[in-house]
């Protein structure tokens, strides 16, 4: 089954019991944006997870880890749990931008071992636009257990990524827009470029004009460059809009694919660390 699920899917199932809704919009530089948006209205029965606030580590003072570190792995299992999120759960998340936020929360759950995660298509806009019920009520939080077992293979950290420049068979995939890549401009992070040897595939790209995701299919034919066989890690600026471009990676059948959790914003927090420009 694909991970990205369609909005009457979600409706034909919005009141099984093991469903668990968890409504992710959330707008950068406007950290209240997406909780306001929520509470204005929201899927009935929909939870709220922060980005900042529940999906991410607060920053370290020194930029390891980057501008969106993973959160700790005792305190999101305790969040998922305490907003009703069990073992036994199929958690549909969306959000409103895009399903980077989104998908944020499906590479984490998939990275505590959770299979049953999804993301909702379209969001939050084309589920009101196909004329189905909002609500500002807030769901009555049922807590539940929730028992992590870490895929450690799903993450690598800055010292695997300086081992694999120039290693064949490793290849590393930019997922910020191109004029970024190339180091044209950059405006979250004080220094501008990307890691040697990155090749640059837009996260947005994995959608069509529409906004809807493209087929597997599509995803495919979009990253028929790359080669299955290759072990591919994925970094954005601060790891979340690289976690759709995980999502659509997997879509497309590669199996051997990991995030820099860190990326780019943890890369330039090590001063010795190399920085490349342009195509290159």
């Amino acid at each position: 089954m694909s991970a990205v699920v369609p909005v009457k899917w979600l409706f034909a199932r919005l009141y099984e019991p093991d469903i668990v809704i968890v409504d992710c919009r959330f707008t950068m530089g406007k950290p209240d944006a997406g909780r306001t948006a929520y509470e204005e209205e929201h899927i009935p029965g929909a939870v709220y997870l922060d980005l900042e606030r529940d999906l991410s580590a607060p920053v370290e003072e020194d930029g390891h880890g980057g501008r969106h570190p993973l959160p700790d792995i005792a305190e999101l299992a305790a969040r998922l749990g305490k907003v009703g999120i069990s073992n036994e759960s199929r958690v549909v998340a969306y959000d409103d931008q895009g399903g980077a936020m989104a998908s944020r929360l499906w590479w984490l759950m998939k990275y505590l071992g959770h299979e049953n995660v999804f993301v909702m298509e379209g969001g939050f806009t084309a589920w009101k636009n196909a004329g189905l019920l909002t609500s500002s009520e807030q769901k009555v939080l049922i807590p539940a257990r929730f028992l992590a077992t870490v895929q450690h293979n799903m993450l690598v950290e800055v010292e695997e990524v300086r081992e694999s420049l120039g290693k064949a068979g490793v290849v590393l995939v930019d997922s910020r827009e191109a004029p970024r890549y190339r180091g044209e401009v950059e405006p979250l992070d004080r220094v501008a470029g990307h890691i040697p040897g990155a090749r640059n595939f837009f996260w947005a790209e994995g959608r069509r004009a529409d906004g809807t995701w493209k087929s597997a299919d599509e995803q495919r034919e979009r990253f028929a460059s790359l080669s299955q066989e290759d072990e591919i890690i994925v970094y954005c600026g601060s790891g979340v809009t690289a976690t759709p471009n995980v999502l659509a990676l997997r879509e497309a059948g590669f199996v051997r694919v990991k995030l820099y959790a860190g990326s780019w914003s943890d890369w330039i927090s090590y001063a010795d660390n190399p920085i490349a420009t342009g195509e290159k």
